[in-house]
């Protein structure tokens, strides 16, 4: 074997030990975040029963209760850009994931506050799944008080065109 052939070789090599790792990494980064954006659209579209199906169960909340809160809830969350911003993975084990990022969200005509805090998900029938809890609590609901981390912020901002 020359030089170049074995120079060649050992690019290959360590292109495939680094790169199969960042690609999963990176894979899994976008399936969790578009899960939970998907999830997030099925409430701004009023799907409530299907989203009531892509939730992880806690507690004994039944689907007529859910739908009902979502409902009477004036919260949804904002379109587009607003939607989501500043996803990142804090952790992340084959069956759970725990994400901060900042939600908008529309509670009254023109106006968007925004949520910036922890989620976890939970890895479920194939599908990353946002906490019932979680939404109720955002919504307004009966769901879980929202966790005592440092890392919670519920400060409503109003973007520029959103009078």
């Amino acid at each position: 074997m020359n030089i170049n052939s074995w120079c060649a070789a050992v690019v290959v090599l360590s292109s495939l030990l680094v790169c199969p790792g960042y690609g999963n990494a990176s894979e899994t980064n976008s399936h969790i975040e578009k899960s939970m954006s998907d999830t997030l659209d099925l409430w701004r579209e009023g799907r409530y029963e299907q989203l009531y199906e892509q939730l992880a169960h806690r507690g004994k909340t039944s689907r007529e209760s859910f739908v009902k809160n979502m409902r009477d809830s004036s919260a949804r969350p904002a379109c587009c850009w607003q939607k989501m911003e500043n996803f990142r993975i804090l952790h992340e084990k084959s069956s759970e994931a725990t994400v901060y990022v900042k939600i908008g969200l529309d509670d009254a005509p023109g106006a968007v506050r925004s949520m910036t805090r922890e989620f976890k998900l939970t890895y479920q029938e194939g599908v990353w799944k946002m906490q019932l809890a979680d939404i109720l609590s955002i919504a307004g609901g009966t769901g879980k008080k929202a966790s005592g981390s440092k890392r919670q912020s519920n400060k409503t901002y109003l973007y520029p065109g959103s009078n």
